[in-house]
C-alpha cells in the first residue's frame, strides 16, 4: 500500500518520530519473553498512571461516565473510570506484543467464543461480510481473532502521525493475516475487498465529519456517528456483523459476534440511519454491560449540531 500513500506519508519522519518508534520497538522486543499475560499486566500499570498520578482527562472522563451512569455512586463512577484507563493500557500493550505474536497465540487469548454461527453464516453467503465494532474491550484483537479463525478480513485505519509506527503496526496486522485499508483508500479498496468475498471492518464510533456522518443518539446525547458500514451494506446488499473482543476478569477474552439488521425500506438516506441506529443500540447496550471497558477518554459527543439542548450536550 506504501505505493498509494499521499506524499505525506512519504516525508522522512522526524528525529523525535524516531526515538519515539525505538521505544516502541525496544518495549516490544522486552514483552517477548515474558508472554501475553505480562504484557496485559504491564499494560494495565501504564494504563493507571494515566488515571493517577497524572490524571489525563481524569475529569471529563469521571464527567462522561457520570453523566451516561446518573444511577452510578461517585465511588462507582471513579472505579470504573480508573478501570478504563487500565484497559486502555491493557489495550495498547496488547497490540505491541501482537507484533511478535503468532495465530495460536492468538486464539490462545480467547477463553470463549458467542455467536461465532452469525459469523460463520455471514461469510457462508460468499459476497462479501460487513464487521462493526466500537472501542470496547480490545478492538485490535478482535479483527486478529476473524483472522486466526481463517475468515479474510481487512481493517479501516486511519494514518498514525507517526510513519514508522504506522508501518509497525500495518505489518503487525497482515502478518496476522488481517488486510489494511486506509481511510483515504477506503472509497476504492472497500468494494474491491467486498467483491472478492472478504469482510471489511469499520469502527463504529468515532466522529466523522460532514457527509461521512449522520447524527445518532448514544446514551440518549447526539453523537456523529460514521456512515460507511451502513452505506456499504446498503449498497451491495451484504451481511453486517458487530463484533467485540470482550475482557474477562481472568484476562483472557470473550469474543462476541452479534448479527445487525440492515434496514431496507427503499429510502436510502434513512435506511442508512436506521441501519446506523441499529449499530450503535448495539454497541451502547455492551457497554452497558461492560463500562469498564469502554474508551471513555475520547470525545463521542463533539460536533454536536448548534441546536442541541443544554441537557443533551457533549458532558
Amino acid at each position: 500500500m506504501s505505493s498509494a500513500e499521499p506524499a505525506a506519508r512519504r516525508t522522512p519522519p522526524t528525529l523525535a518520530q524516531r526515538i519515539e518508534f525505538g521505544a516502541l520497538r525496544g518495549v516490544a522486543a522486552l514483552l517477548r519473553p515474558f508472554g501475553w499475560r505480562m504484557a496485559s499486566r504491564v499494560g494495565a500499570a501504564v494504563g493507571g498512571l494515566a488515571w493517577w498520578p497524572l490524571r489525563l482527562r481524569a475529569a471529563r472522563v469521571r464527567r462522561t461516565i457520570r453523566a451516561c451512569f446518573p444511577e452510578m455512586a461517585e465511588a462507582q463512577v471513579r472505579a470504573t473510570a480508573r478501570a478504563s484507563y487500565r484497559g486502555l493500557g491493557r489495550t495498547a500493550f496488547e497490540a505491541i506484543y501482537l507484533s511478535r505474536a503468532g495465530r495460536e497465540e492468538v486464539l490462545r487469548a480467547f477463553a470463549a467464543v458467542v455467536g461465532e454461527e452469525v459469523l460463520a453464516a455471514a461469510y457462508a453467503q460468499g459476497r462479501g461480510v460487513i464487521l462493526v465494532a466500537g472501542h470496547l474491550g480490545n478492538w485490535e484483537l478482535s479483527g486478529a481473532y476473524v483472522a486466526a479463525r481463517g475468515y479474510p478480513v481487512d481493517g479501516i485505519a486511519m494514518h498514525m502521525a507517526n510513519p514508522l509506527s504506522d508501518r509497525f503496526f500495518q505489518r503487525t496486522r497482515e502478518r496476522l493475516g488481517m488486510g489494511v485499508i486506509f481511510d483515504d483508500q477506503a472509497v476504492r479498496a472497500v468494494p474491491r475487498a467486498l467483491r472478492a468475498g472478504r469482510g471489511v471492518g469499520f469502527l463504529s464510533d468515532q466522529s466523522a465529519k460532514g457527509l461521512a456522518s449522520t447524527m445518532i443518539p448514544f446514551f440518549g446525547r447526539p453523537a456523529r456517528t460514521p456512515r460507511g458500514a451502513a452505506v456499504f451494506a446498503l449498497r451491495d446488499d451484504l451481511p453486517m456483523v458487530f463484533l467485540a473482543a470482550l475482557r474477562r476478569p481472568d484476562g483472557r477474552y470473550t469474543a462476541y459476534f452479534e448479527s445487525v439488521t440492515v434496514v431496507r425500506t427503499g429510502d436510502r438516506d434513512a435506511d442508512v440511519h436506521a441501519t446506523a441506529l441499529a449499530y450503535t443500540q448495539v454497541l451502547e447496550r455492551l457497554v452497558r454491560a461492560h463500562p469498564e471497558q469502554y474508551f471513555w477518554q475520547h470525545r463521542r459527543w463533539k460536533g454536536q449540531p448548534a441546536d442541541t439542548p443544554p441537557h443533551l450536550r457533549e458532558p
